[in-house]
This record gives C-alpha cells, structure tokens and sequence, in this order.
C-alpha cells in the first residue's frame, strides 16, 4: 500500500528539478522491483538509503528526520502471508463468543439487589478486540507442553467477558459461572479482570491496573532470555504477548521500559496496540492521530513497527490512488474525526471522508452507502490481522509493536459502536439484543431474546471440531496458569548460618544489611539452590555492602562486556556477563520490582523455582511502588523484597525523601506479605531461612519484606529456643530484675537499641526493673491478634483463643512501652490483644523526616532512650505505681522540651 503514487503528494511546488526527482523515484523503485519475488530488492533499497544518508551526513547536509511513516498499512498487500485456517468458521466462533460476551455482562446488571449498585462489566472492548484473539488463540499461541514452555499472554483487563465466552465453548467455564460473572463470595462466579489469586488455574498476569501490564510483561520477556542464557531452562521459542488499549500508553510504565526491551533485542516480545482511539470518556487523541504518536515512540526507540490500519476493502481503493489524493486525506483526517466517521453511516462518511476531495469522492462513486460504511478497519479484518501477527512472530532481532486500529464496540450498533459512552455500555434493550443477533447471525429466536441465552453449537459440529483442533495443535488451552513447579528443593538448615546466628566477635561491630549480604552468600554457595538466587539491584550494591557479587556471579548482560571496566584491577571490580546472575537495573524502581516479580513467579510460568532478592531504599519501595507490590500479591509471587537503610532516624543526613517510616505499614496491607524489622543478625537469619521453608521448600504463595539497617553495632546471637517466637514476631530478649515496680519495653529494628539503653537508666536511675522484648514483626502479632479475635467472635462458646502478644505478656507484670523507628500506627496495631487491663505507650516517628545525626534525629521524633523512660514512668505513675512527679522529674532531668511542637507537625 505505500507504493509511491504518480504525483508524489507535496512535491511540489519548490522542487527545482522534477524530471531529476522522478528519476531518483523511479531509480529506487527498480532496485525494489528487481528482487520483489524473494525480498532481496527490499533489502537491497534499504541498503542503498542507509549508504545516502550516511554520505549525506558526512558531506554536512543536515538531515530531516520523522520515525514514522504513512497512514496506511506496513504490509503491502502482495506480502501478506495467507491464513491457512478456516476464516468462516472462525468467524462464526467469533460471533458466539461476541454474543455470549455481551449476554454475560447484560445478564449481569439486570439483578436489582436490595441495597442498589450494578455489577458492571464491559462490552466494547472485547468487541474491538475480538478479531485479534481468534488469530491468537487460533494459530499462534502456544499453551505449555511437553515440546514448548507456553507463551506469555498478556490480556488487555477489560476484555475479560470475551476470554470467558471462549473458555466458555471450550468447555472449560460452565453456564452456572457465567451467570456469576462478578459474583464470586460464593465460589461460583468469575472475576471482574484477570486476577491469578481468585481464578489461580485460570489467569496468569493482572493487566487491567493499567500500564503494569506493559512494564511486566517486558521484564518477563527479559527473564525468560535470562533463563536461556543461565541454562536454567529452554525458553527460545516461547513468545510474551502484550495487548494493550491505546489510551493506556498514557501511563507512564506502559512506555518507560520500551528502551530496555530495544537494547536487549526482545525479539520474543510482541505488543499488540489496539487503537480504537478511545479512553474511557473520549478520544485518545481527538485533535492527533495516536497511531503515528505511538509510531514514532517506538521506532525512535528501536523497536519494529507493524501498522494495521485499513482493511482489505481498501486495497482496491489505495491502488487506484495514482495521485495519492486517498492517502493524503487518510493523513489529514485526526482521530476525533475518524471516532465520528464510525458513529455514523456511509453517508457520513461519504460526504465528510470522500467528500474532502472530488478524486476521492469520484472513487467512490460506484459504491452505495452501505458498501462505504463496510469498508473495515485492519483490526476487524481476520486476513490483515494473521497477516500482521504472522510478521511479529518471526521477527528477529528486536521487539515488535502492532498497532491495529479499531472500532470500540464493534458491532454494537447505534447503542455503543464509536460512542464516547460505549465503555460504561452494560445495559441494553430487547431491540439492541435483536439488532446484536441479526448483526452476527446468532441463532436464538425472538422469543427468547428477553431471556438472553448463552449460545453454544453441539460438540459435533464443525465450529466445535475445529475450536478445540486448534488448541490441540497449539499443546492446550489458554489461558492457564501452574499453581506449583513440579520441581521440589531442600532449603539449607538453619546452621549453614551459624557464623550469622553467633554473637559478633568482641569488638566487632555489623549491620544486619551486613547480615543478610552474609546469609546471600552462603545460599549461592548452596549445590542446588545457589543458580537459582536472583540478586537484583537498582544501583546501589556498594551502598548494601553487594559489590562483592560482582566478579562473584556475574551481572547478566545479553551482549556480555566489550568493554575493559576501569576497576579491573580490582578484586570486586565490575563484571558484566552473558550468564551473569545478577539482574541490575539501573535507577529505576519500578524496573527493579517487575524483574522481581518475574523472578518471584518463575515457579507458575516456566515452571523453574527462582529466589529473587531485590534490595532497595525502603523508602524507594511500596511508597513508589505499591500498585506492583499489589499486582504482585495478586500473582502469588514469592520472594524476597529487602528494604535497606530503612527507619526514620538511621540514615542520618540523607532528610525528608529518603526516610522511611511507614513502609511495613504499607506492607501490611498486602494479605501475603510477610514483613519484618529484625534488629539483629540472627534475626535476619531465622527469618529468611524459614521464609525459604515456606515459599521453596513448601511452595506456599508469601513473599517476604524485610527492612535492614545500615547502622554497625555488636551482635548477642541466637538465644536457643527463640526461633518460633522470632518468627511469630515477638521474644524475650532481656529480662529485669526481680524486683516492682517493672515494666515492658517493645521495640524493633534500630530503636530497639534504645529500649535496651532505656532498661538501664530505669534500673540504675529509677529503680524500675524493665523487661526487653524484641518485636520483629508487629505486623505478624497483629494479623495473629486478629485472626484470634475473629475465631472468638465466631465461637462464643468455645474456649477463647489467645493472641500470641498476651500469652508472651502474660506472665510478666506491669505496663507496656512499645518504640519504633516507624509511626505509631504500626505498633498501635496491636493495642487490643494485649493482657486484659495492661497500660500501652506508643513512640513513633510520625512526620517529615529531616538531615542530621542518628542520635538528635532520635531526639526529635521522641524515640531515644530518654523519651521511652518517661513513657514507662508515665505509664507507672498512670497506675499508682510511681509518683506523677517523677515523670517531670525525668523531663527535667534528660532536658526534654514538653513546650516543642508536636513532631507530626514541625
């Protein structure tokens, strides 16, 4: 279709010397004549263009440049390859699945519950897409087998209902749960969106957060050539497929990685675009054309490009177009215009398409209304579509995009097709059912239509046969997803560690970010479980004490190092390897957490069990990243997340954006994230062994925040027989003396340190005897408090159950002083489950953090050891047990301004 038309449009005017031009036009289209029948005189004018513009460079002629092209197809017509499928009777599929699509979300929202709301669900989407998906399904995508790891299929969230009307033909979804679309508290129904964790057998990847599914899926096409070239499995035939709606390419993950995916050549990585030109409200770009936006996105970044604009009714027209009038207007027109074109008839288009041109008007002449309103866009046209997937699939050497264009709410009629309102469509008439049912020709009569039943052929006809052949052909069905990897491992024994779980030798001193770098070390030296660790960083190794790892194991880099690094010389100087280990993403969080979430869930989608450790700035994590952490938890991955230089006071002078103190917070909000702030080594070590028990060995679906420090003090080592209760989140880790009035210091992560100093001020300077307890997780004493308070709730009559803090507490006398590094919220949490009529104080960091020393920054969010002992005498005075006037007396002494403002709000 881009064959150059007689009059070339725009030239023109200021060309000086035309008969020179067409010959320069007539010169380049017999070098490509000369080779059309095998490509070579493609290649060879390609050849021949890059050789002028590099001569032209040289000579100083300063170059236009544009990265995209025409407003026509890439494919010419006489390269497309041909279907080798049954297009009529994938049509009439396409047609049952749109049918019973529609009817799932309709029947959907005519339940009237007492209490109002719909159920919603979305029709228009999957009505633009459908086209796309029968070649998809049918010829290209390949389930896992025996022969093939499966491909990745990415699919566009709102398109649900028509993957569940396929599913539904298959066989694999019955009536019973389509008539429970979005109705899933009683295990019946289908989830709104692709969840893995409510359909776990069922979807792989959650999209419809829009643009997470574009950044994933490039880092999952990136970890499966990882895999290849660590020779942990054969993935060089599978393929990652990413649909994604153009409107979502606004979102800043859908395009922020498309420059990774050029420089590594993910040539098994396939966007799918689909244009229909519509967001939510309106136009995607009404004054522009989004397909050439995206055009020169993504070739400027290095990808291939495969435009699907026109259908085969224009291949006649566009070939008639000698004087390039046709291709001119297709250009002109914007996308407002090209969304009213489909809202209306022929006669619209006739008069405000055609009709801008008497040439193109006369083209048309021949043609009724009907007919022109015929004329398909390259996405509803089954041949352009195969034709276009089939060029993606084999292309190699880097990451392919199709952008098709589309018509949102394709054949909906009047009720939706190119309307503003068509994706909040979920209700329609008897008279828009029979105007569907007459559009596709589905077979229920008019006397049924009120009742909107689901259609589905006989097993034994030849729509049938042929929808499960074709998956035979392709290994299965799709999509589906592995609950667990076949593969099983033994985790190492908690005494591999030992050098981590003994105290620290006199006059040593490390962090537990020193710690965790010593348990990582120790488990890549493991026979079985060390290839399968995936140390990711965002650029801060030497920060975490990593550097190590470089010449150790090696940073993955496809094109190895062709480069002389400038700390060779060095014993940790900087290796880049084709089989590194290491996955080092640079500045860029967001990357870092969707390769660890390709790590995390390695076990479902290839079927090999990784163990990613990703470490970053805590306060660079579920703040900046949240919506992926979420997606992760949806994906039941399983890994490690490690929050360094976490808290509000340790990393002193760093200020406000850099420190953390609400991060576990936030991770407590994700029901399968396990989350602890561990003060010492040992700790670090417990945890991290039992959490490869769980999620390796056991394949349990958690995954692990840790947050560690960067402050050096000496390690006590283990206390044998802590080790449950480390887990469970709450340990005796110093005991008073025997002696009234006592209390009981909490206290995790850095400010535990301070309850420890704060213990003996209280005993040598008050004579209060204090206990000390290290709460790893506050987080983990919560969910158990709970879940305690729930099942009592719910069994009045039998023996009350325990929160694990009260039976810790229980047996140790008088008031509770619990300190952090984070807000108070994040002890607060467990308040209630304490023993029955305790007193409970709270320290936290609540506000902006700021630059400064450890030790004033610790003064001025109130958590040093003076505050915590004011806390407890408060806390005893408030029961009798000291008089009030120590309090001030202890204010007074430690010099504490009572007369300052409030640290949330300084």
């Amino acid at each position: 279709m881009s064959a150059l038309p007689e009059n070339l449009v725009g030239a023109s005017a200021n060309d000086e010397d035309r008969q020179e031009t067409r010959e320069w036009i007539d010169a380049l289209s017999a070098v490509i004549a000369s080779g059309a029948t095998h490509g070579e005189g493609r290649a060879r004018a390609h050849f021949l263009l890059e050789q002028l513009l590099e001569q032209a460079r040289q000579e100083g002629i300063d170059m236009p440049f544009s990265a995209t092209t025409g407003y026509v197809n890439t494919i010419e017509t006489d390269q497309e390859v041909r279907c080798p499928g049954n297009l009529q009777i994938e049509g009439r599929l396409r047609a049952y699945m749109r049918w019973n699509a529609m009817a799932m979300v309709v029947k959907a929202n005519r339940h009237h519950p007492p209490e109002g709301g719909d159920l919603g669900g979305h029709i228009g989407s999957f009505a633009s897409l459908a086209n796309m998906f029968g070649a998809g399904f049918n010829h290209f995508w390949h389930a896992e087998s025996e022969n093939h790891g499966g491909d990745c299929i990415y699919i566009q969230g709102h398109v649900s209902p028509g993957i569940y009307a396929r599913a539904y033909l298959e066989g694999r979804l019955t009536e019973e749960q389509l008539l429970n679309f979005r109705q899933e508290v009683d295990g019946k129904g289908l989830s709104s969106y692709p969840h893995p964790k409510l359909m776990p057998e069922f979807w792989q990847f959650p999209t419809v957060s829009m643009g997470l599914g574009p950044l994933m899926a490039i880092y999952q096409a990136r970890f499966l050539k990882y895999l290849h070239a660590r020779g942990i499995a054969n993935t060089e035939n599978r393929k990652v497929w990413v649909f994604c709606g153009d409107g979502e390419m606004d979102e800043v993950e859908s395009l922020g990685a498309i420059g990774l995916a050029a420089r590594e050549k993910l040539d098994n990585l396939i966007f799918v675009i689909n244009c229909n030109l519509q967001r939510l409200d309106g136009p995607v770009r009404g004054n522009g054309k989004i397909i050439q936006e995206l055009e020169g996105e993504f070739r400027g970044s290095g990808w291939n490009v495969i435009k699907l604009i026109w259908g085969k009714g224009w291949d006649d027209l566009l070939a008639r177009d000698k004087d390039g009038a046709l291709r001119k207007i297709m250009m002109e027109c914007n996308d407002g215009d090209y969304q009213a074109f489909k809202a209306n008839d022929g006669a619209y288009v006739r008069k405000h398409f055609f009709g801008r041109d008497p040439r193109t008007l006369e083209m048309v002449a021949h043609m009724s209304d009907d007919e022109i309103w015929n004329l398909r866009r390259g996405g509803h046209d089954s041949d352009k579509v195969y034709a276009a997937f089939h060029e993606a699939n084999t292309h190699k050497g880097e990451p392919t995009v199709l952008l098709v264009k589309t018509v949102k709410g394709f054949g909906m009629g009047k009720i939706g097709e190119g309307k503003n309102t068509v994706h909040q469509t979920k209700k329609l008439s008897d008279e828009d059912v029979k105007a569907f049912r007459d559009r596709f020709n589905i077979p229920i009569p008019d006397s049924q239509i009120a009742d909107l039943p689901f259609y589905k052929p006989a097993d034994d006809t030849p729509e049938m046969k042929y929808l499960h052949e074709r998956r035979k052909a392709l290994g299965g069905y799709l999509p589906h997803r592995r609950v667990k990897a076949d593969e099983q491992f033994t985790v190492p024994s908690l005494d591999t560690f030992k050098a981590i779980l003994e105290p620290s030798p006199e006059g040593r001193e490390i962090s537990t970010t020193q710690a965790y770098v010593r348990f990582l070390t120790q488990l890549l030296r493991d026979q079985a479980l060390g290839p399968r660790v995936v140390p990711i960083l965002v650029d801060e190794a030497r920060t975490f004490g990593m550097e190590g790892l470089f010449r150790q194991v090696g940073i993955y880099n496809p094109a190895g190092q062709q480069y002389t690094p400038v700390d060779k010389d060095q014993v940790m100087y900087y290796k880049e390897d084709k089989a590194g280990q290491i996955l080092q993403e640079g500045i860029n969080e967001a990357g870092g957490m969707a390769s660890w979430i390709a790590a995390a869930t390695s076990y479902s989608t290839s079927n090999r069990i990784m163990i990613p450790f990703y470490v970053y700035y805590s306060m660079f994590g579920f703040q900046r990243i949240g919506d992926l952490a979420w997606a992760a938890g949806d994906m039941q991955a399983r890994g490690f997340l490690l929050g360094g230089t976490s808290g509000r006071t340790t990393l002193n002078g760093e200020g406000l954006q850099h420190e953390d103190g609400h991060s576990h917070i936030l991770a407590g909000t994700i029901p399968n994230c396990v989350s602890y702030d561990p003060t010492f080594g040992h700790e670090v070590a417990v945890i991290m062994q039992h959490g490869l028990k769980r999620m390796v060995e056991k394949q349990e679906n958690v995954f692990y925040y840790i947050t560690l420090l960067n402050e050096n003090y000496a390690m006590p080592g283990l206390k044998p027989g802590t080790e449950e209760q480390i887990i469970k989140g709450m340990y005796l880790l110093e005991e008073g003396a025997k002696k009234t009035p006592r209390v009981n210091l909490l206290g995790s992560g850095t400010i535990l340190r301070e309850s420890i100093a704060a213990k003996k001020l209280l005993e040598e300077e008050w004579g209060v005897a204090a206990n000390v307890w290290s709460c790893p997780s506050f987080n983990e004493l919560a969910r158990d408090g709970q879940d305690c308070e729930r099942w009592n709730l719910l069994h009045p009559t039998e023996t009350p159950r325990v929160p694990f803090v009260a039976q810790q507490l229980d047996k140790h006398s008088g008031p509770v002083v619990a300190s952090t590094d984070y807000i108070k919220s994040y002890a607060e949490q467990i308040r209630s489950f304490l023993p029955k009529g305790r007193n409970y104080k709270v320290l936290g960091t609540d506000g902006f953090g700021r630059s400064d020393f450890r030790s004033k920054l610790r003064q001025h969010f109130e958590v040093n050891r003076h505050y915590i002992v004011v806390a407890a005498l408060k806390a005893l005075s408030e029961d009798g047990s000291v008089p009030t006037a120590k309090v001030a007396e202890a204010i007074a002494k430690y010099g504490l301004k009572a007369d300052k403002v409030n640290p949330l709000y300084a």
